[in-house]
């Protein structure tokens, strides 16, 4: 990359930064619903337009790792060593994702995790994402499914899908819970340290069950 691509890109991710630090503290503020674009471009400096060029969707102000909310578990069950199941790879990273209090799985600061509660449309998004999230790794694992029949000399059959689509299922309803769960913690005011340590607690009962 030349200097002044470098500085060009540089220039982008400085731009993009403002606009989110300005939307946060505006929906912080007065809430998610009750803010603008218009709003948003105000108080970075921007034009109305620059807002929507770098985030298209007003939600996509305060939803910004929705890419990695929505493929992650796919990526880690595709990606697992032999022989470890998808509850297990899903299990071992997201207790990772609990230890480095990551905010793709819910930790974020009470005001935000306020924002974000307090706004249908957000709620609304979520549960997109969450929805987009259990047929991603449903996709891995009808995959598994089928490429374990041609490996053993039969024919896929549609009919056979729902076993791996159950299993997605299953893996999506935790997750979406913990998720729930996480944000509920975070709204209770507890510290941080105490959060985490109840969520991990309850996460490995969660993954426990499962693998029943």
């Amino acid at each position: 990359m030349s200097t002044a691509q470098g500085l060009r890109e540089q220039k982008k991710q400085q731009t993009r930064q403002a606009i989110s630090d300005a939307a946060t503290g505006l929906f912080i503020e007065r809430g998610f619903d009750r803010v603008t674009i218009a709003d948003v471009a105000a108080a970075a400096g921007v034009a109305k337009m620059t807002v929507t060029n770098y985030f298209p969707r007003k939600e996509d102000l305060v939803l910004d790792l929705s890419e990695d909310f929505v493929a992650g578990p796919a990526r880690v069950v595709a990606g697992r060593a032999p022989g470890t199941s998808p509850v297990e790879a899903l299990r071992d990273d997201y207790l990772a994702a609990v230890a480095r209090r990551d905010p793709v799985i819910g930790f974020a600061p009470e005001p935000f995790a306020r924002m974000l509660a307090d706004s249908p449309v957000l709620l609304a998004r979520l549960r997109e994402f969450h929805d987009q999230r259990e047929a991603a790794l449903a996709e891995v694992l009808v995959a598994e499914w089928d490429g374990a029949e041609e490996d053993a000399g039969d024919a896929p059959a549609v009919e056979e899908d729902i076993a791996p689509r159950a299993e997605a299922a299953q893996l999506g309803a935790a997750l979406r819970l913990l998720f729930t769960r996480l944000l509920d913690r975070v709204l209770s005011g507890a510290g941080a340290d105490a959060v985490a340590r109840a969520h991990e607690a309850e996460a490995r009962r969660v993954f426990a069950l499962l693998e029943r």
